[in-house]
């Protein structure tokens, strides 16, 4: 009978355990896939000559597919097959990945910006004369001829970026059932004190794959975008060239293959199991015994809403589901936890998706070291954050109170942590006509016409190209013409300008006049800095995540258990709908206020921005979404207000019913002595 008894129990731990897997699994995946996409979005926005505001637009593109499904997958997705749902989804967003990648195989080579005619000839010296040769160079600033643009734009595939866009929205599409019906599925059929933890151990290894995406995204932000297609000799920028482009494109086909094998475990899981730690002989009221926490503190209901499993139709849900939201929303607490997380994520989305442009702008690194620098720090701290969030409520057992309590004071340590990198900064790059004049000294004001000088008034050059040369006065020009250089020697990266007119204003006579390809490095202890920027980043990205799973706790905890689905999608909803599509969008439009050169498109017109104004960015950036974890917090210490005050008035209103139970028990004391007494007395007769 023990054996048999024991056979249910460990069916039903295995098949949890598979779920558990395959969840961490899709979890990986998903964020491996979007992690990626964040780390292309530069080499996006530089591939098609887009400005961050439009690339803004591209990256809410998941989140807008999020939109158009996620109420009804949350609602009755939960009523149907879960698992297999989430298999779907995980088919969808591999197609969305190959779809991302479709343009590179239709557009021609990437040509990049350049303002003379690199040759790759062995024997060519001092044939490239930049300002000499460049008297027709005045006549690329004129408007072109529309009907040769538009020729020229659809030859480029300069409007393929809508492949992108709705690539995207497949991913977010079939993202869409993985989080409220996985995490509601893991709930329903585990034991309450182990979900913290199994939700910990998820959130874990989906940070793993954060992690790979910006790796991987590092690694091919290295590789050129045309590899294998064209002769690398010929290309004469690096990786760390505002014009470089990577291979954005093979980093989707690997992240949609891994979403696709994340698929497969989820065909084969049931739609139920037995509650984790019962056996199947219980009685039925044990099995829907409810969480006493939970339960005592959710509003006082009806009963009726506890109803016993049956067939439900499709017309009986859909004539449910606004009474259904309309109970979900009166939960005041699930609504300012909705309200507060919406905060958050406006701040989190803003910063994860424009830091690696702002390490390249305020630090000067290249994308690729960005990126590299994100996966390998940061986000080993938000792993280690949540698995240390999750310990914290296994171990000490906290309630509700205390997973608020954690939740925001690590909110605050997190701020405190973003509001001192406010203040480390570097100097702006040195730009002659941009940031510094050709003299060397700062510049008031930007202006395009600043770019002309005495130095370089006679050589016609083109203000609106961007091929940047470094003196060796430290200073970078914006073209080899607009420094006035005379000739050059060389060949493809190792081109070296001669007799540059503007370099020798701020150098004394006889100095080397000479320029490089490329832009200078930053001067000065850019990089002391830099270090103490990320030892505070990797601090503060720690102790928010911290937070994390004690916040998600307390969000589970405030809604009724049929309602669990639903108020997961509708929080997914909500917070993706106005904090994922918004802050790409508007962060991206104030970001692109700062710039201070912007690139020229093949065809003509405004491309991706080549330079910003430091420190306009820093404030900008930091600023934002300093002002956001402000609010945050604020919205957090109202909540936490509101959970203490309720739960004092269930404590009072649990004493008053032990109370009138005592009284009840004493008066009647004097009867239940007598029949104690008469019993005793039965047995003691029954036993002579």
């Amino acid at each position: 009978m023990s054996v048999e008894s024991k056979k249910p129990r460990e069916a039903c731990c295995s098949k949890l355990k598979l779920f558990l897997a395959s969840m961490a699994f899709v979890y990986f995946s998903k964020a491996f896939g979007g992690a990626y996409m964040k780390s292309s979005i530069t080499q996006i926005e530089r591939r098609f000559d887009i400005p961050s505001s439009l690339i803004g637009v591209i990256d809410g593109s998941f989140e807008m597919g999020n939109l158009l499904v996620i109420a009804f997958v949350s609602y009755f997705g939960a009523k149907l097959h879960r698992p297999r749902l989430i298999g779907i989804g995980c088919l969808i967003m591999a197609v969305g990945s190959y779809l991302i990648a479709l343009p590179h195989f239709f557009q021609g080579q990437y040509k990049y910006e350049t303002s003379v005619s690199h040759s790759t000839a062995i024997n060519n010296t001092e044939s490239i004369l930049p300002c000499l040769s460049n008297n027709s160079q005045i006549d690329a600033d004129e408007t072109p001829d529309l009907e040769a643009q538009t020729a020229c734009e659809k030859a480029a595939g300069s409007s393929m970026w809508i492949y992108v866009f709705l690539g995207n929205m497949l991913r977010g599409i079939g993202e869409t059932p993985i989080m409220p019906l996985g995490v509601s599925y893991l709930d329903d059929f585990s034991r309450e004190e182990n979900t913290p933890f199994y939700l910990a151990c998820i959130h874990t290894v989906g940070i793993l794959g954060p992690m790979f995406g910006f790796m991987l995204g590092s690694f091919l932000a290295k590789i050129y975008v045309d590899v294998g297609s064209v002769d690398l000799d010929s290309i004469t920028i690096n990786y760390k060239d505002s014009r470089w482009v990577g291979a954005w494109w093979l980093g989707f086909i690997v992240t949609g293959t891994v979403v696709l094998l994340s698929s497969i475990p989820f065909w084969f899981l049931p739609k139920s199991l037995p509650k984790q730690g019962q056996e199947q002989s219980q009685s039925k009221s044990t099995e829907l015994a409810p969480v006493a926490e939970q339960e005592s503190f959710l509003p006082e209901e009806n009963q009726d809403h506890e109803e016993k499993e049956k067939p439900v139709t499709f017309q009986e849900m859909a004539k449910d589901f606004v009474p259904s939201l309309r109970r979900l929303f009166k939960n005041r607490i699930y609504s300012m936890m909705i309200l507060t997380y919406l905060v958050v994520v406006n701040g989190f989305i803003g910063m994860i998706t424009f830091k690696p442009k702002f390490l390249e702008q305020i630090y000067g690194q290249s994308a690729s070291k960005a990126i590299f620098l994100i996966g390998i720090l940061n986000l080993p701290a938000v792993a280690l954050g949540i698995i240390t969030g999750g310990f914290i409520l296994k171990r000490f057992k906290l309630g509700i109170i205390g997973a608020a309590r954690v939740s925001i004071a690590a909110s605050l340590g997190s701020f405190c942590m973003l509001a001192v990198q406010v203040f480390l900064h570097c100097d702006n790059s040195e730009v002659g006509g941009l940031t510094v004049t050709y003299q060397g000294a700062p510049h008031v004001s930007y202006d395009q016409q600043t770019l002309l000088s005495q130095c370089n008034m006679g050589c016609s050059c083109s203000m609106k190209h961007w091929d940047p040369v470094c003196a060796y006065n430290g200073i970078t020009y914006a073209s080899p013409c607009l420094a006035g250089c005379q000739s050059s020697s060389g060949t493809g990266k190792e081109m070296v300008f001669h007799n540059c007119t503007c370099v020798g204003e701020i150098m004394t006579p006889g100095m080397n006049r000479s320029t490089v390809l490329g832009q200078c490095p930053r001067k000065g202890d850019c990089d002391r800095i830099f270090k103490i920027y990320m030892a505070l980043s990797v601090i503060g990205s720690f102790i928010s995540a911290c937070g994390g799973t004690p916040g998600y706790i307390v969000l589970l905890r405030s809604i009724q258990k049929d309602l669990k689905s639903l108020a997961l999608g509708m929080q997914t909803l909500i917070v993706r709908t106005l904090g994922g599509i918004p802050p790409p969008i508007y962060f991206g439009a104030l970001i692109d206020r700062t710039c201070l050169k912007w690139g020229t498109k093949q065809c003509g017109g405004r491309g991706a921005c080549r330079l910003y104004d430091a420190n306009a960015f820093r404030i900008t950036f930091l600023g934002l979404i300093t002002g956001l974890y402000f609010l945050a917090n604020t919205l957090w210490g109202f909540l936490y207000f509101r959970i203490v005050k309720k739960q004092k008035k269930l404590a009072l209103r649990n004493q008053a019913k032990e109370n009138g139970q005592e009284g009840n028990n004493t008066g009647n004391g004097h009867a239940n002595i007598n029949i104690a007494n008469n019993k005793e007395e039965m047995n003691k007769e029954s036993t002579i």
